[in-house]
């Protein structure tokens, strides 16, 4: 995709986010999936690792190369008119520049990026650690001259027995994201607790992603409760997986 494409589509992405509360993506993993969702009104979309890894026959968890997540995400971004959010993990043991310059490349909108590297051992970066990486992100895309949208995610709470106890730690690694330059900010695995995610959206002031479910969630509650952006994670694909079966069960010998 052309340069200019790519920074058009990166700056209307930001400026949905300031349009809607929340901004809804639909997390997608193929073409279909991604121009299904456009047909249906989204105005943008993100690609989640675990969907697109599922769809492939890989595995989640960094189970794909770089490369090979480029290539399989190049032509859905070409399918659609809109703009696109990659879920990029903890960055395939990639420097943040090459990082950056992929996605680019193939004309993203905007990433997703983690702090589980699951490349190493499955270690959780420290806050600094991660703050930095963010920064270079920043400072990557700056250089490129394309406005992309980072999302900065947190596994604190994913990895906690009780989530609760890690609220202050996960609190001071979100505001570290956001000085470090993240346009917002995704606490996993507290999307059912009111109480977590009123105290996260009064710590920053950048959006804050939750995942959702298309049937079991409500919008209403998130924008309620001051959530700036939503996206599906892999419970789009296992939403459609559930009806799926469902539909073919009688059919079945």
């Amino acid at each position: 995709m052309d340069l200019h494409t790519t920074v058009e589509r990166a700056q209307r992405l930001k400026q949905l986010h300031a349009d809607h509360q929340p901004l809804v993506l639909p997390t997608v993993w193929d073409v279909w999936s991604a121009r299904t969702a456009a047909d249906a009104g989204f105005p943008a979309l993100t690609i989640g690792s675990h969907p697109l890894a599922d769809s492939r026959g890989a595995d989640d968890h960094e189970g794909q190369t770089f490369e090979e997540v480029l290539t399989a995400v190049r032509p859905i971004i070409a399918a659609v008119d809109i703009p696109v959010s990659v879920d990029l993990e903890a960055g395939y043991g990639q420097k943040p520049a090459d990082l950056v310059a992929g996605l680019v490349e193939i004309g993203g909108a905007g990433l997703n990026l983690e702090d589980t590297v699951h490349s190493d051992g499955g270690r959780v970066r420290d806050t600094q650690e991660h703050a930095q990486y963010i920064a270079d992100l920043r400072a990557a895309a700056d250089d490129a001259g394309v406005p992309l949208w980072i999302n900065g995610r947190t596994d604190l709470f994913l990895h906690a027995e009780d989530p609760s106890t890690v609220l202050d730690e996960a609190i001071e690694r979100l505001r570290a994201m956001e000085r470090a330059g993240a346009d917002s900010v995704y606490p996993v695995r507290i999307q059912d607790d009111d109480d977590l995610l009123t105290a996260v959206v009064e710590a920053v002031t950048v959006p804050v992603n939750s995942t959702a479910h298309p049937v079991k969630h409500d919008l209403a509650r998130f924008r309620r409760l001051g959530v700036g952006r939503v996206t599906y994670g892999p419970l789009l694909q296992l939403a459609l997986t559930d009806t799926m079966k469902d539909m073919l069960k009688p059919w079945a010998p």
